[in-house]
């Protein structure tokens, strides 16, 4: 499988405003997510490394209770086990980057 059209994969909601595509592989997890105006991500943290891209809108993250408005372009890198949280404060288009293979998300294709 070296090409995928993630607009062909199904679409998962993560929590209410937080919608991901997923293409994992033996080694990450890569997860196209659009996240609603409004749409809370509860603080979480899990053993996988996250690099968040911003490709539309402007997010809100908190990241080990450091806050700041990631817009378009911007990138927040979040280490393993590090508490962190989000806010949409528009209707945003995200790229999420997860090292090792986020393990739950790759079961939701079972």
């Amino acid at each position: 499988m070296p090409f995928v059209d993630n607009k062909d994969l199904p679409s998962h909601e993560l929590v209410k405003g937080f919608n991901a595509r997923f293409v994992h592989t033996d080694e990450l997890t890569v997860a196209y997510v659009d996240a609603s105006k409004g749409g809370i991500l509860p603080e979480h943290h899990h053993i996988n490394q996250q690099v968040t891209n911003v490709l539309e809108g402007e997010l809100e993250m908190t990241v080990e209770g450091k806050t700041t408005i990631l817009k378009s372009g911007m990138v927040a890198v979040i280490p393993a086990n590090a508490k962190h949280s989000a806010v949409a404060l528009t209707d945003c288009k995200i790229i999420d980057v997860f090292h090792p293979v986020r393990e739950d998300y790759r079961k939701l294709y079972e």
